[in-house]
């Protein structure tokens, strides 16, 4: 195996971060990309893609306690 150790880019900045124990914040570079992309989650900037719920299953949904007729 070799010695060096494998790098990585910071998902913020893009800067390279070595793979390391001694890399406080990996896969972020520093303290401030680390909390910038924690911003990005607390805000919802980051979203996962979906499509609109079928009308089928609309129409047989019932809240729970109630029953459809």
């Amino acid at each position: 195996m070799s010695d060096t150790p494998r790098t990585v880019r910071c998902p913020t900045c893009g800067k390279s971060v070595p793979w390391v124990a001694e890399s406080r914040y990996r896969p972020f570079c520093s303290a401030r990309c680390r909390q910038i992309d924690l911003g990005a989650w607390a805000s919802e900037a980051y979203r996962v893609p979906s499509s609109p719920p079928d009308a089928n299953e609309d129409e047989n949904f019932a809240p729970p306690g109630q029953t459809r007729d």
